[in-house]
């Protein structure tokens, strides 16, 4: 645990010269599982046959190409925490889950995933990264972010909250919009322009 005053959280775009920021983050077992935020993105035959260096492989061609597919919280020089952040189309799997199917015709961009260092959890990365992004998708003139936290009043693995606490995101300004699930939420916020 960090000792002493907490260091402000500042937050980028996952651009190329970050890739071994987000590479250390994640840690050999690519976040969780050999995931490296790629199960969104694939379809779970293909997912299961690359996890591990395969799904690596496709997280930093998505970030050498860009445009980013995510963004970094920093603690000072150090990536403490990440969230994946796209296009709601480019996440094929939320077109296939009834839970989280679209709440309206409404252009959005989906935060699907969170990964905090352990050593950073409870200390307001997640909702830094969230106001960041709300930031980030406005300046690309997106209109419209959405997320799917779990709600639970249970203290979980992090790794059974990957997609975000709710009382997070209510932090961080979203509000419910649907819930399909009792545990899995859908909520919208505004994105800003400054």
């Amino acid at each position: 645990m960090p000792t002493g005053p907490l260091p402000a959280i500042s937050v980028h775009p996952a651009t190329p010269g970050r890739w071994g920021d987000l590479e250390v983050l994640f840690g050999k077992n690519g976040a969780c599982a050999g995931c490296w935020c790629m199960w969104w993105r694939m379809g779970q035959a293909a997912w299961e046959a690359d996890k591990g260096e395969g799904t690596k492989r496709k997280l930093k061609a998505l970030v050498m190409k860009g445009p980013p597919p995510g963004l970094l919280a920093y603690a000072g020089d150090e990536a403490v925490g990440w969230c994946a952040l796209a296009p709601r189309p480019e996440y094929p799997r939320l077109g296939r889950s009834k839970i989280l199917a679209p709440v309206d015709d409404e252009p959005v961009w989906s935060v699907t995933c969170f990964f905090v260092r352990r050593d950073w959890r409870r200390r307001g990365v997640t909702v830094a990264l969230l106001k960041e992004a709300a930031r980030w998708v406005g300046r690309r003139g997106g209109r419209m972010l959405e997320g799917y936290p779990t709600d639970t009043e249970k203290n979980e693995p992090g790794a059974f909250v990957h997609h975000g606490l709710l009382a997070a995101f209510e932090r961080a300004g979203f509000r419910e919009v649907a819930r399909r699930s009792a545990r899995r939420p859908v909520v919208r916020r505004k994105a800003v322009s400054r």
